[in-house]
């Protein structure tokens, strides 16, 4: 009789298992489609750097014949690349850094202290991602023209962290007030100050979430062309973006070597995807638990 029992619930649970397989299989397929739909363009650009340019015209979707290494080993030892590299790696870092610093400190007491006017102070920081950025082109334009920063890399990292502000803090916010008030006590009891309670404890908890504010201020700089492109009439500064606009003027003609230096730009900012995947996945999925 035990056995018949334990035979019943077995085929119950694979009948429950087979039935949530079919009803997850349209999902499956939507993932599978947005995600062909978004590997392919990197593959074809990435395969199409291996080729000529006639070898593109005669054959657009075939693979390279022959496999023409030197358009990506020509970029990679130029060092007009290299030096774009370096800014755009000194920028993001200087972005990031100063953006996530100034938003914790500031998501802080807006989560944990309770004070007049708090709601309000945050709500100003929220309508700043209603703000456009195009909009404030022109003043932030005159205004680092009369503070020095142009051809400068802190003209382009302050209005960055600036405009990245706002994001940050919403983000952090909602973490650290996700934090339960119970071991704020206990840290006070045990001698634990306000500051001490932010640098030991609240930022260890919080590292998913700087883990994520962390990777979109990196890859925001990083794509970011506008705000380069105003600030920088010196091409030693030049970012990524900006070397890709003036190596698609120089070789305009040339489609296979272009297709090299866009595969080449990309790779840094996917590959720091795929090392903090875990990281960010992990805030966002917290965040989400948490909202």
């Amino acid at each position: 009789m035990t056995a018949a029992i334990e035979v019943a619930q077995a085929s119950a649970r694979a009948r429950a298992v087979r039935r949530r397989r079919v009803r997850s299989l349209p999902l499956y397929v939507i993932v599978l489609l947005v995600g062909a739909l978004m590997v392919t363009p990197l593959l074809y650009a990435a395969i199409s750097g291996f080729k000529s340019t006639d070898q593109i015209s005669a054959s657009t979707f075939g693979l390279p014949s022959p496999w023409v290494l030197e358009n990506y080993t020509d970029i990679l030892t130029s060092n007009g690349f290299w030096r774009s590299f370096g800014s755009s790696l000194l920028i993001a870092v200087g972005t990031t850094v100063l953006t996530v610093a100034a938003a914790a400190l500031a998501a802080y007491p807006l989560a944990r202290f309770a004070f007049r006017g708090r709601e309000l102070v945050f709500t100003l920081f929220a309508m700043g991602l209603m703000f456009p950025f195009a909009a404030a082109i022109v003043p932030l334009f005159i205004m680092l023209r009369t503070m020095g920063l142009l051809d400068n890399p802190w003209g382009v990292i302050l209005p960055q962290a600036a405009f990245g502000l706002p994001v940050t803090i919403v983000i952090l916010r909602g973490f650290f007030r996700a934090i339960p008030a119970e071991l704020e006590e206990a840290a006070t009891l045990d001698g634990c100050g306000p500051a001490g309670f932010f640098w030991r404890i609240l930022l260890p908890m919080a590292r998913p979430a700087l883990g994520t504010v962390s990777v979109l201020a990196i890859v925001g700089s990083w794509n970011n062309f506008l705000l380069p492109l105003l600030v920088f009439s010196d091409q030693t500064w030049w970012t990524i973006p900006l070397g890709v606009q003036q190596f698609q003027g120089e070789h305009s003609a040339d489609t296979a070597r272009i297709f090299a230096y866009l595969v080449l730009a990309m790779v840094p900012a996917l590959g720091f995807y795929a090392v903090a995947e875990r990281q960010l996945i992990g805030g966002i999925t917290l965040g989400a638990t948490k909202g």
